[in-house]
Protein backbone atom coordinates (compact mmCIF):
# COMPACT_ATOMS: atom_id res chain seq x y z
CA UNK A 1 0.00 0.00 0.00
CA UNK A 2 1.44 3.26 -1.34
CA UNK A 3 2.03 5.96 1.09
CA UNK A 4 0.05 9.41 0.57
CA UNK A 5 2.31 11.99 -0.55
CA UNK A 6 1.41 15.20 -2.61
CA UNK A 7 3.39 16.92 -4.91
CA UNK A 8 3.93 20.27 -6.61
CA UNK A 9 3.14 21.64 -10.01
CA UNK A 10 7.11 22.30 -9.62
CA UNK A 11 7.73 19.05 -9.02
CA UNK A 12 5.65 18.05 -11.93
CA UNK A 13 7.16 20.41 -13.84
CA UNK A 14 10.85 19.04 -12.70
CA UNK A 15 9.02 15.49 -13.65
CA UNK A 16 8.16 16.26 -17.29
CA UNK A 17 11.17 18.01 -18.11
CA UNK A 18 13.65 15.80 -16.91
CA UNK A 19 12.51 12.08 -17.26
CA UNK A 20 9.90 12.86 -20.38
CA UNK A 21 12.56 15.33 -21.76
CA UNK A 22 10.19 18.38 -22.34
CA UNK A 23 12.79 21.01 -23.38
CA UNK A 24 9.67 23.98 -23.86
CA UNK A 25 9.44 25.95 -20.93
CA UNK A 26 5.89 24.81 -18.68
CA UNK A 27 3.56 26.96 -16.73
CA UNK A 28 0.90 25.86 -14.92
CA UNK A 29 -1.75 26.60 -17.69
CA UNK A 30 0.65 24.97 -20.96
CA UNK A 31 -1.63 22.55 -22.37
CA UNK A 32 0.12 19.21 -22.50
CA UNK A 33 -1.64 16.79 -24.36
CA UNK A 34 -4.06 18.73 -26.55
CA UNK A 35 -1.48 20.49 -28.34
CA UNK A 36 0.62 17.61 -28.92
CA UNK A 37 3.22 18.39 -26.48
CA UNK A 38 3.12 14.85 -24.66
CA UNK A 39 1.21 11.93 -26.17
CA UNK A 40 -0.57 8.39 -24.77
CA UNK A 41 2.73 7.10 -24.30
CA UNK A 42 3.55 10.23 -22.05
CA UNK A 43 0.30 9.68 -20.53
CA UNK A 44 0.49 6.35 -18.92
CA UNK A 45 4.17 7.84 -17.47
CA UNK A 46 2.22 10.85 -15.92
CA UNK A 47 -0.44 8.93 -14.86
CA UNK A 48 2.30 6.14 -12.46
CA UNK A 49 4.02 9.40 -11.45
CA UNK A 50 0.26 10.58 -10.07
CA UNK A 51 -0.42 7.40 -8.31
CA UNK A 52 3.25 6.68 -7.49
CA UNK A 53 3.11 10.00 -5.44
CA UNK A 54 -0.46 10.32 -4.32
CA UNK A 55 -0.63 6.92 -3.33
CA UNK A 56 -4.05 7.29 -4.85
CA UNK A 57 -5.77 5.36 -8.33
CA UNK A 58 -6.31 7.14 -11.35
CA UNK A 59 -9.59 5.68 -12.92
CA UNK A 60 -9.82 5.64 -16.45
CA UNK A 61 -13.05 7.72 -16.67
CA UNK A 62 -11.24 10.38 -14.98
CA UNK A 63 -7.92 10.42 -18.00
CA UNK A 64 -9.63 13.03 -19.81
CA UNK A 65 -8.42 16.96 -21.15
CA UNK A 66 -10.38 18.17 -18.18
CA UNK A 67 -8.23 16.19 -15.92
CA UNK A 68 -4.88 15.81 -17.39
CA UNK A 69 -4.43 18.96 -19.94
CA UNK A 70 -2.43 21.18 -17.79
CA UNK A 71 -0.11 21.04 -14.70
CA UNK A 72 -2.59 23.14 -13.00
CA UNK A 73 -5.12 20.70 -13.28
CA UNK A 74 -3.31 17.54 -12.83
CA UNK A 75 -2.43 18.99 -9.39
CA UNK A 76 -6.09 19.94 -8.97
CA UNK A 77 -6.72 16.51 -10.10
CA UNK A 78 -4.41 14.60 -7.50
CA UNK A 79 -5.41 16.69 -4.98
CA UNK A 80 -8.98 15.13 -5.09
CA UNK A 81 -7.43 10.92 -4.96
CA UNK A 82 -8.06 8.75 -1.70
Amino acid sequence: MATKTEFTADELRDYLQTELSIEQALDDDTELFSTGLLDSVSMMSVIMFIEQRSGGEVRPADVTLDNFDTIGRIVAYAATLD
